[in-house]
């Protein structure tokens, strides 16, 4: 059964939908806000997301960010925002569709159709364990030694694009394209301190690293 996580903090909204949604055949749980949505998708795989922009606390395009940083479950945006520049953000941000309220219940069936076809078929885990610390995607949170290890936002990025793709070599362009953008694309001294960091504050041995390795003149990679 697909499983469709609806975000809504309109409680008869969200009822309404997810009561629809399992006539039609669907597996559909609800969350309240953005806090509780990124909760929901971490505790078990997704089929598809339907997400309402306009939630208390965490907007959601913000939720839609945090959700692209570990996962590509296919996002369907449910908003009463109409104008062209709050799509162009949700679209930006990783959603990959959006539709305005009010809206036609046929219409959303077959945009969560379309989606779930062009949806991803690998499990992707939020959790990564290593011998020596463990990375929580969803909550970004990194523990070692059962205690919290502090990351600035930039390691924290770096991280998370190493730890996504375990076992694959990421080059200096990419890393400095994604965390800093284009304008950084050479400036690979930026990656050696933040490494040098990285390698600091979590392997057992920064000198000899067992899990952020360098491919030297290349790129780094994550091993578990």
């Amino acid at each position: 059964m697909t499983r469709v996580l609806v975000v809504e903090d309109e409680a008869q909204i969200a009822r309404a939908l997810q009561i629809n949604l399992r006539v039609h055949g669907y597996e559909a749980i609800t969350a309240p806000s953005g806090e509780s949505a990124l909760e929901a998708a971490a505790r078990a795989p997704l089929d598809v997301v339907v997400l309402d922009l306009g939630l208390p606390g965490m907007d959601g395009v913000e939720v839609i960010r945090r959700l692209r940083e570990w996962t590509s479950v296919p996002i369907i945006v449910l908003s009463a925002r109409h104008a062209a520049e709050d799509k162009i953000e949700a679209l930006d941000a990783g959603a990959d569709d959006y539709v305005t309220k009010p809206f036609g219940l046929e219409e959303l069936l077959a945009r969560l159709r379309a989606a779930v076809r062009r949806g991803t078929v690998r499990p992707e885990a939020p959790r990564v364990q290593t011998a020596d610390f463990s990375v929580d995607l969803a909550a970004r949170r990194v523990v070692r030694d059962g205690a919290d290890v502090r990351l600035t936002p930039t390691e924290w990025n770096i991280l998370a694009l190493l730890v996504r793709q375990p076992g694959t070599l990421v080059t200096q362009r990419e890393l400095l394209t994604q965390v800093w953008g284009p304008a950084y694309a050479k400036e690979t001294q930026y990656l050696r301190v933040y490494m040098a960091q990285l390698r600091r504050k979590l392997e057992r041995d920064p000198s000899e690293p067992r899990h952020l390795k360098t491919e030297a003149g290349i790129g780094y990679r994550f091993d578990p």
